[in-house]
């Protein structure tokens, strides 16, 4: 099933192409594993993605939009090393400014960050509604964009400060759009982050054994990391042994691995701004029939869906293809998740590979596929890679073997 085009998406295939066909891309400088500072500047980023989200504001008869979601504004801006997780900055852009309000806790780093791209930065000490109204104006004609992910009392400042008139309009999911189709920079990053997370698997299979907890063989997972370059943990690993590994998102404990078992390992770092995500099944001891068939199960499936990934795609298909080879394995139903999500700035991005997504597949998107089989009270596996969408297919960032790791 194919969908009408989307605009948004054609915005953001123009700006990956534009990047991505230029001969000073950044993903043509080699990335080594091993680097502490692989080549990734792009000072033309934040002035080529501004400008993409100005094209998708003509596009909806926008003349402004302000953007409060944190990994919105750090794409945006393309500003390394200066955000957090604390919610405490909104950008304003229009024709012809993109302004962030920050405070003082931020405006050096951000003013250091900003020079040499289009964005200026403004820390008056109001709130950031009374910035954005004292941006727009008092022409309440002009439509300003508004993302639908701000909470209802910040939705309530907007409505006071630009009160009796309520120009702004309410968006879904518009830099979110953009940010789904990754240029070259964005793309090394995410290798050379990745790079760490295989380093990281291989040292933690030499490390773990019967007779430690989840949580041990976790704390010995994540320190490798960050001691690896990683910035931090692109989300909090998942150590799941024998039965626990039926829940997807299980969380280390003091379970004990025992020999027998197998032991789901899901993890990622955060390194240059962006994230990385895989997971392997780890037995302890060889493993019995039902396991082992379930294991050859997720890596047909997820060696078939890499091998049809590709632009025209829909996320529906990759994954009406895995749940297929799982039934045709005995295992149907036993998923019971989507296959697939995209990966970037956060962990969770779109597209998504899953039987609600109808859109196709372009090139630049970065997806997840993790065919998983849980049987409750007894075991559960997973075994996911991501990679981005090319012209030619799917090209797999992870490294990490497919083959079946017995300890």
């Amino acid at each position: 099933m194919s969908m009408a085009p989307d605009p948004l998406a054609a915005t953001a295939v123009a700006g990956y192409a534009q990047v991505n066909d230029a001969p000073d891309s950044p993903a043509a400088a080699p990335v080594g594993e091993g680097a502490l500072e692989p080549p990734f500047a792009d000072p033309g980023a934040s002035a080529r993605r501004i400008g993409l989200l100005r094209e998708a504001c003509r596009g909806a008869d926008l003349a402004a939009f302000l953007v409060r979601d944190t990994s919105n504004i750090a794409w945006l801006t393309a500003f390394d090393r200066v955000f957090d997780d604390e919610a405490a900055h909104v950008l304003y852009v229009d024709r012809d400014r993109a302004v962030l309000h920050t405070d003082s806790r931020y405006v050096t780093a951000c003013r250091a960050a900003a020079e040499g791209t289009p964005v200026t930065v403004d820390d008056a000490r109001e709130a950031h509604a009374a910035f954005a109204r004292r941006l727009h104006g008092d022409d309440f004609t002009d439509d300003l964009g508004i993302e639908d992910s701000i909470s209802l009392a910040e939705y309530r400042r907007l409505e006071q400060a630009f009160s009796p008139s309520a120009p702004f309009r309410e968006t879904d999911g518009v830099v979110v759009g953009l940010r789904s189709v990754k240029d070259a920079g964005e793309v090394a990053r995410m290798r050379a982050a990745q790079a760490i997370t295989d380093a990281a698997f291989s040292h933690i299979i030499g490390f773990m054994q019967p007779g430690m907890t989840e949580r041990e063989v976790q704390l010995e997972l994540e320190g490798f990391m960050e001691r690896a370059g990683a910035w931090g943990l692109a989300f909090p690993s998942i150590v799941a042994t024998g039965a626990n590994g039926a829940s997807p998102h299980a969380i280390p404990g003091a379970t004990v691995l025992e020999a027998g078992q197998c032991v789901v390992l899901d993890f990622g770092a955060r390194a240059w701004g962006y994230c990385s995500d895989m997971t392997r099944t780890v037995f302890l001891g060889e493993p019995d029939p039902e396991m082992r068939a379930a294991y050859e199960a997720i890596r047909r499936a997820n060696e078939e869906v890499e091998a049809m990934l590709r632009p025209g795609v829909t996320g529906r298909a990759a994954h009406e293809l895995a749940e297929r080879v799982l039934d045709e394995a005995g295992f149907g139903g036993c998923m019971g998740h989507g296959l697939g999500h995209g990966v970037g700035i956060d962990i969770h991005e779109e597209p998504v590979l899953s039987p609600r997504n109808d859109r196709e597949l372009v090139a630049g998107n970065v997806v997840t596929v993790e065919p998983g089989i849980y049987l409750p009270g007894r075991f559960g596996m997973r075994l996911e890679d991501f990679g981005v969408i090319t012209d030619g297919g799917f090209d797999v960032f992870t490294r990490s073997t497919h083959e079946m790791v017995v300890l």
